[in-house]
């Protein structure tokens, strides 16, 4: 197999993770207060919103990737701009 496809993978479970828990929480408590409608969603977007952070606190945003495995400063780009 290839390596950049078991990178791929692991990377949205923080975020299929998220969702589950999301849409867990969402149903109990739509299903407590008899407004699945309402909570279904709202567990969605919770669970969205943390599978995100899961995936930010485990460092698999991409940042890394796109330049090489360096941390880049957008305040350094200010000193590599050459004077007059």
């Amino acid at each position: 197999m290839d390596r950049k496809n078991n990178e791929d993978k692991g990377s949205s479970s923080g975020l299929a993770l998220g969702l589950c828990l999301g849409l867990a929480i969402g149903t109990a408590v739509g299903a407590a207060t008899d407004n699945l409608g309402l909570w279904m969603p709202v567990g969605l977007a919770l669970g969205l919103a943390l599978g995100a952070g899961f995936d930010q606190r485990r460092g698999s945003g991409g940042d890394e990737e796109e330049n090489g495995g360096e941390e880049t400063d957008p305040a350094d780009d200010d000193n590599e701009r050459k004077e007059p």
